[in-house]
């Protein structure tokens, strides 16, 4: 019998893009069952990929024993010791990757690409198109690597079974349960709060609405919403990450920005409405397996220079709010539709 081909993973950060590569991991081992796949990512993703058959996570402390060089050195030097790598997909493809690169031991090496000068097109302005997306660039690796993966047909688990603290924080009479995550990184690419006050109140007169976020100030304002209105409740800082993605799965609609929350959802196979502001889905961002029509984006009449860049860290003067070009009845209306 021949020897099990494993591969290892390189996705270190940040939270959207790990979860993002969870869909293509699915399908590849699904396809591939005498694949063995090691995830190197860090500690607190590691319950994303619970349940996906023949993966592993080794998690990497990169602030820690594995900061810098020689923490590298010493990561690869762990990594060589219990493995032999078929090959390596470096799926992050950033200074640290490359140095490991050095240090692993390894037959095959293929990193992706990500489109970096298309994507600065896009965001000068020059051209005005879809890009290839994220999940099409991490599948480009393993086709590279004699694997092609079909992602037309995906499969996702089932829904979670929520233990008694999730079922009491979550208690609904309601049929339906809505999450919503109205933070992003920037400014730029989250709707404004109060416009988002008005989709929270008027959902919440019919069905359950549970608020994600992460961080003291931002649990802090979602603690004040759920006092504010009925059948809201926030789940910020109160839950284990496995207990969020619990949550998740059992959603039947995700609202978020484009942020890590909606690849959380997305990943798990639940629908995902998200909103745009400085940043557009043809940068290739946008969650897994949704309809086009999903994606809510800010008025380009109004702001005609969007997308600014790809991360939404870069708008011009008054552009920071340009996703509430979109009206609250327009998002209520959209998830309504989908219920």
């Amino acid at each position: 019998m021949p020897k099990q081909k494993n591969i290892l993973v390189i996705r270190l950060s940040a939270m959207g893009d790990v979860a993002m590569t969870v869909p293509v991991l699915r399908a590849l081992t699904h396809q591939y069952p005498e694949l063995k796949i090691t995830v190197l990512t860090r500690a607190f993703f590691k319950p994303f990929f619970r349940g996906l058959n023949n993966v592993t996570v080794f998690s990497a402390d990169l602030k820690g024993k594995h900061k810098g060089v020689y923490g590298l050195y010493k990561l690869a030097r762990e990594l060589n010791k219990d493995n032999q790598f078929y090959a390596i997909a470096d799926l992050h493809c950033v200074l640290r990757s490359k140095i490991l690169k050095f240090f692993l031991r390894y037959k095959h090496f293929i990193s992706i690409n990500k489109g970096r000068k298309e994507k600065r097109f896009l965001t000068d302005g020059n051209v005005f198109t879809q890009l290839k997306t994220t999940h099409q660039r991490y599948t480009d690796v393993f086709n590279e690597l004699g694997y092609p993966i079909d992602l037309s047909k995906p499969t996702f688990p089932e829904k979670a079974v929520l233990n008694e603290k999730t079922k009491y924080l979550i208690e609904s009479n309601h049929k339906n349960l809505i999450g919503i995550a109205p933070f992003a990184a920037h400014e730029g690419k989250m709707y404004p709060l109060n416009l988002m006050k008005e989709v929270i109140k008027t959902l919440s007169k019919n069905y359950k609405v549970v608020l994600f976020g992460g961080g003291v100030k931002e649990a802090q304002i979602l603690n004040d919403i759920e006092n504010k209105y009925n059948n809201v409740v926030s789940v910020a800082n109160k839950l284990a990450l496995d207990e969020e993605l619990d949550i998740i799965s059992n959603l039947d609609v995700m609202l978020s920005m484009d942020s890590g929350n909606g690849h959380l959802a997305a990943m798990l196979g639940v629908k995902v409405v998200t909103i745009w502001g400085v940043t557009h889905p043809f940068a290739g961002f946008a969650p897994f397996n949704q309809p086009k029509d999903y994606a809510l984006l800010a008025n380009r009449n109004k702001f005609p220079k969007i997308p600014t860049s790809i991360y939404g860290n870069k708008y011009p003067e008054g552009y920071e709010h340009a996703s509430g070009s979109i009206k609250p009845e327009t998002i209520v209306n959209k998830i309504k539709s989908i219920i």
